[in-house]
């Protein structure tokens, strides 16, 4: 009895054994498919459901096709076409003058006489291009009264101060700062194009010199940038000698800003780039960005369509709630595109949006009790940014998304891809400068180069430096 007893007690402690390794291999099989299931989201983050650039799409990704458009490609029925538009013929530098020899009727010789409506033709064609360079002497002369030597005098005023002059340095710096060749590019082209021989260090002292040049008009377009009542604001990463720094673009329909800065933390970006809180502001859900009233701040809908696109491509409830915001964000567009192409009066536009602010509230507020993970926790923070939600409704002028900053953001980053960033802080400098200078330039109708030379040009002491923004 006693040793059947025992084998009894064996036998259940082997079972409660077992039992207790079944339930560790369950809950590390639940363990391990929660990862799998964390990987295989990560891997499907692309550019059309999360916050990553296009440029980061792995090769052979696939994206979302368009709807056919109902138009054949090509030019459509009633369409005029293109064509070059001959110049005036005050521009025209030469003219070649054909006259018929005799009358195709008796073939009389005809006399040259021209012709009011003669048919017209032009090439136009570059001519080799050279620098001009010119040179100063000071001389030194004998006295024939006393035979001293005099030479003349050193003056500053009349010398130059650097070997290049404003419209060569305005054409390194548009070449290296905008069109973003490289230094060695930048003296090879010189030289074949211009005829102009120069080192790579020439082509770096001139960068330093125009970056100091168009330093006045960088804080101008700031202020202006500051000032405004909207404005856009992003921001991404910059390197300098392989140290990772923050770029931030603030940008408005008439000046666009870049600045590196240390790092993208809120002190920071209070400090050294917003200051004080002036007008609206419309960005991303960034925490740095948290210190602007949300009553002031439009966050970017794009970006938040991409998050219930990553939604909706998840199993169960959470696709499901996925599902339903995409709906109501379509909507919101679709009103949002009307307005702007002035098929929805503004006053419209609010009424229909009403209801679309109410469902879509709704379900965040549904998802944020369903508990979901990765879902309910970011469905509370774009409810903390509610009253940033819908300024686009409350107020004229202010756009859904932050697509504007953005666009502005894609030349620099590609020029930082090509690159590597910078070496310095001067480097950092003159790119922010440049390209905020041609941005603004395009904006105002300006042309870069005759804007760089105008800073490059000695003018007197204490003459304001070329303002960028046009005055109206």
């Amino acid at each position: 009895m006693a040793a059947r007893d025992a084998d009894l007690a064996a036998r259940d402690a082997d079972l409660a054994a077992r039992e207790a390794e079944v339930a560790e291999l369950r809950e590390q099989v639940r363990q391990l498919t929660e990862v799998v299931r964390r990987l295989e989201e990560q891997l499907g983050r692309n550019s059309n459901n999360s916050n990553k650039p296009p440029s980061s799409d792995p090769p052979g990704s696939k994206r979302p096709k368009r709807k056919k458009g109902k138009r054949r490609r090509g030019g459509q029925k009633g369409h005029r076409g293109s064509h070059r538009v001959l110049l005036p013929p005050e521009q025209v530098d030469d003219v070649i003058d054909l006259y018929p020899a005799e009358c195709e009727s008796c073939w009389k010789p005809l006399p040259e006489t021209p012709d009011a409506l003669a048919k017209r033709y032009q090439l136009t064609e570059l001519k080799p291009l050279a620098a001009h360079t010119t040179e100063w002497r000071r001389h030194a002369v004998v006295c024939p009264c006393c035979g001293f030597k005099t030479r003349a005098k050193y003056d500053p005023r009349v010398l130059p101060r650097f070997s290049f002059g404003p419209r060569l340095m305005a054409v390194v710096s548009l070449l290296t700062g905008v069109y973003h060749l490289s230094r060695r590019q930048t003296v090879r082209l010189l030289r074949e194009l211009l005829g102009v021989r120069m080192s790579l260090g020439s082509v770096s002292a001139i960068e330093k010199r125009v970056g100091d040049a168009v330093e006045p008009a960088v804080d101008e377009a700031l202020e202006a940038a500051l000032a405004a009542a909207v404005k856009h604001a992003d921001g991404t990463t910059w390197l300098r000698a392989g140290v990772t720094l923050s770029l931030w673009v603030l940008a408005t329909t008439a000046v666009t800003v870049f600045k590196v800065l240390a790092n993208g933390q809120k002190d920071t970006l209070r400090a050294e780039l917003f200051g004080r809180v002036r007008g609206i502001l419309v960005s991303d859900r960034a925490t740095a960005l948290k210190f602007w009233a949300m009553k002031r701040r439009q966050v970017c809908w794009a970006h938040l369509a991409r998050k219930f696109i990553s939604f909706s491509e998840r199993d169960g409830p959470a696709g499901e709630l996925g599902e339903e915001l995409l709906e109501y964000t379509g909507l919101l567009f679709e009103y949002w595109s009307r307005l702007r192409d002035g098929r929805l009066s503004r006053a419209t536009f609010v009424e229909r949006m009403a209801p679309v602010r109410r469902q879509l509230e709704a379900v965040l507020e549904k998802a944020v009790a369903a508990k979901l993970r990765g879902v309910s926790g970011s469905c509370a923070d774009i409810l903390e940014h509610r009253d940033a939600l819908w300024t686009f409704v409350e107020r004229a002028g202010v756009e859904p998304t932050n697509n504007h900053a953005e666009r502005e953001l894609r030349g620099i980053v590609l020029w930082r891809r090509r690159s590597f960033g910078s070496q310095s802080e001067r480097g950092d400098a003159f790119a922010a400068h440049m390209m905020t200078i041609a941005h603004t330039a395009r904006k105002q109708g300006r042309e870069v180069l005759d804007f760089l030379e105008a800073c490059c040009a000695p003018r007197p002491e204490g003459s304001p430096a070329p303002s960028l923004l046009v005055p109206g």
